[in-house]
């Protein structure tokens, strides 16, 4: 989760250009501006104030869309690699580490073509992942809208005849524009505006279909385990997540002081890094509303859902706040943990005390 204020700034005109500069202080500290995150990057740009609008954004939709599919269409499946009704507790932590290491190795592989081929490749990685994913997420929860309209009209042959074109025709051929427009957008667009609604769209349709189909205790081991991966991405000095960091940084033609520089200013105290803009990646979003999703269909119960999503924005809020001594905090582990802790609390006061 990295603050980023000059691309702000550069690419929306909507924004009020605060002309930060580098001799200011706050407290008498120096400001010091965060690397130049490049606008293909999969990032929720935002001013830091307004932080909790994408997440709950992001976990209104994904809820929504689950309880839907869920509960209303009835829509019901337990897909993992282990079972957990025939492993138990071993296939739960079983697919939290089988998730946690696709997760490790895909980052590798994405910083291994990135020192290949250069910093650009990685708008084509993420183009076309986001057109395969969201092509068949998005014609999944077509189908459902489709079939909860057409389930409240009679069994007609009439209705059966609009249903099959509709499902059929008419919500793969929607799909198919939907998806196109999103990924033109993200190739051709430098709006931040669209940036934030393509990964937005994305973030709530990948947390609203796993939380669908992966069984619960399977997703908080998960959870668990990306948030840990997390950790060691960003923080690790050979972490992938940093490494990607460090290139980006490499690539940044700016005259200023250099990274060594402004690392050791920020020890010493006599600086702090520029935090009045934020950039919330789409792993956050999507991880922080898988979660609450995952509460409301277990569950079923709005309250915990809420509570868990404040102990999530509480959680995202600290990490924001220890941004002022870090180029880079893993957005994950306090969020996650807190979301979990909090779930797990009222579960337990519900189970034994109401």
């Amino acid at each position: 989760m990295p603050t980023n204020s000059e691309s702000l700034d550069i690419q929306d005109d909507d924004l009020e250009d605060p002309k930060p500069d580098l001799a200011s202080s706050e407290h008498q500290k120096e400001i010091i501006e965060k690397d130049f995150v490049p606008h293909f990057l999969p990032t929720y740009r935002i001013k830091s104030s307004l932080y909790p609008i994408p997440v709950i954004i992001a976990v209104v939709i994904a809820g929504l869309l689950a309880y839907l599919t869920f509960f209303v269409a009835e829509f019901q499946v337990d897909e993992s690699y282990f079972p957990e009704d025939e492993f138990g507790a071993l296939g739960v932590v079983l697919n939290g580490i089988i998730f946690t290491i696709i997760a490790a190795i895909s980052a590798f592989t994405i910083i291994f073509l990135m020192r290949r081929l250069g910093m650009g490749v990685l708008k084509y990685i993420f183009g076309l992942s986001f057109g395969f994913v969201s092509f068949f997420i998005t014609l999944m929860f077509l189908d459902v809208i489709i079939f909860l309209i057409f389930v409240q009209f009679p069994e007609t042959q009439i209705v059966f005849n609009f249903y099959f074109l509709f499902a059929n025709i008419y919500s793969p051929a929607l799909s198919v524009i939907v998806v196109f427009l999103l990924i033109y957008s993200y190739f051709t667009s430098k709006s931040i505006k669209t940036k934030n609604f393509i990964v937005l769209y994305i973030s709530f349709l990948v947390s609203a279909s796993m939380s669908i189909i992966l069984p619960f205790w399977s997703t908080l081991a998960i959870l668990i385990g990306i948030s840990l991966w997390d950790i060691f991405a960003v923080l690790y000095k050979r972490g992938p997540i940093k490494a990607m960091i460090d290139i980006v940084s490499d690539n940044d033609d700016e005259s200023g002081p250099s990274k060594d520089e402004v690392e050791e200013r920020i020890k010493s105290g006599e600086g702090v890094y520029d935090t009045s803009k934020l950039e919330i990646g789409i792993g956050d979003l999507a991880f922080y509303s898988l979660l609450t999703s995952s509460v409301l269909l277990f569950t079923n119960n709005i309250i915990i859902v809420i509570l868990t999503t404040v102990a999530i924005l509480i959680g995202t809020g600290i990490t924001i706040s220890g941004l002022k001594r870090n180029r880079i905090l893993p957005g994950l582990p306090i969020s996650i943990f807190m979301g979990i802790g909090t779930f797990a609390i009222c579960q337990l006061i519900v189970t034994f005390f109401i």
